[in-house]
């Protein structure tokens, strides 16, 4: 491969590493620190003009200093007059703030609920100086539409409506020079419309296929299982290509006088059954081990888990400990190091091979569809 360059961010060096000796290549040499005052430092010690170049850097860890180094990094190669830049970022930052209210089953909030802004109007006095305590801090009945939009209501009556970041970044990216995206399994697929230049967003639905058939004793007579309704899409192809069965796990409100309070309810026969809980991202963990409870008392013999992004923050590897999930498979798009010390319970799969060919095959204006097929 010729007039190509690659660079690796500190967010996770090793997967960098990992991509380009896949690739063959070597990492371009760059110097990444930090002034005493904590502003980010980056020197490019390699030329770049009129070179093709990809800059690897995962949203993680310290997740805003990264995303700066990413966007500086990106700056200083245009200056250099790179002729493309690419930002292959595995993990997306942020994905998960779009700017268009979306109910929870996943679908689009058409318009606004009718109590939106109750109690206010253009003469309403509102004291911005107010600070909003706790105790005065409400969730919007909005929230019993279905949207997820948060909304924090003061003393005075005005909702304020939390900024949404969607747009900001995608900006931000394109305006420090990146001429192309390349990232795997967006929360948010709505994501890539904020963009102006080409997104390639990468399924991880291949690797996991992989590493059901590699790992996962059985796995002919397991139970695909999502454990929301935002999910299902992905859990039913990958159903769908295994001619597996497939189960739900979705929120229901049963109660008339607690309509706050929601029940976990099952949609599929899980008894005595292999079961294999598949999603995006991981972050607190609550989710997939509450699933994993539902499942548990519902008979299921063996409980597996399938997770694109574990970013697992927080107390989410003492919950998983915890939990009735027997083992979790989680991607190296994040760092996984620290997890896999903590937890016997986390094994993880590479995804070096699929960034890898699908920057070869970008660089040499190749096809990228058969990236969606499982991987040999």
């Amino acid at each position: 491969m010729h007039n190509i360059v690659l660079f690796g961010g500190s967010s996770h060096p090793d997967l960098a590493d990992k991509i380009a000796s896949r690739l063959g290549l070597p990492l371009g040499r760059v110097t990444l620190s930090k002034f005493s005052n904590k502003e980010t430092n980056v020197e490019i010690r390699e030329s770049v003009r009129e070179q093709d170049v990809y800059i690897i850097q995962s949203g993680c860890g310290h997740v805003n200093d990264n995303f700066m180094e990413l966007l500086i990094m990106i700056s200083a190669c245009k200056i250099a007059s790179a002729a493309k830049v690419t930002a292959v970022i595995p993990c997306f930052p942020y994905a998960r703030q779009p700017d268009a209210p979306f109910k929870k089953d996943g679908t689009p909030l058409s318009r606004l609920p009718r109590n939106a802004f109750k109690g206010y109007s253009s003469d309403t006095p509102y004291d911005c100086s107010a600070s909003v305590t706790p105790s005065s801090e409400i969730r919007d009945p909005m929230e019993d539409a279905g949207s997820n939009y948060a909304v924090i209501r003061s003393v005075g009556g005005y909702k304020q409506w939390i900024a949404r970041s969607g747009t900001l970044i995608a900006n931000l990216l394109m305006c420090a020079g990146a001429d192309h995206i390349m990232t795997m399994d967006l929360h948010d697929p709505q994501f890539q419309g904020f963009f102006d230049i080409p997104v390639d967003n990468l399924f991880g639905q291949p690797l996991m296929i992989k590493c059901i058939k590699q790992t996962i004793p059985n796995w002919e007579d397991a139970v695909i299982v999502s454990p929301d309704a935002g999910g299902a899409k992905r859990a039913t192809a990958i159903a769908e290509r295994l001619r597996m069965e497939f189960a739900l796990i979705h929120k229901e409100r049963r109660s008339q006088n607690k309509p706050h309070k929601t029940d976990l309810i099952l949609v599929g026969d899980v008894k005595d059954k292999i079961c294999i809980l598949v999603d995006d991202i991981a972050d607190t963990s609550f989710t997939i081990t509450k699933a994993a409870k539902i499942l548990h008392e519902n008979g299921a013999q063996k409980i597996y888990a399938i997770i694109t992004h574990a970013i697992l923050s927080g107390d989410a590897i003492q919950r998983i400990k915890e939990s009735n999930i027997d083992q979790i498979f989680v991607s190296d798009s994040v760092p996984q190091d620290e997890h896999l010390a903590q937890c016997s319970k986390v094994c993880v799969f590479n995804v070096a091979p699929l960034f890898a060919e699908a920057i070869r095959r970008t660089h040499n204006g190749e096809s990228v569809s058969a990236l969606f097929e499982v991987m040999d």
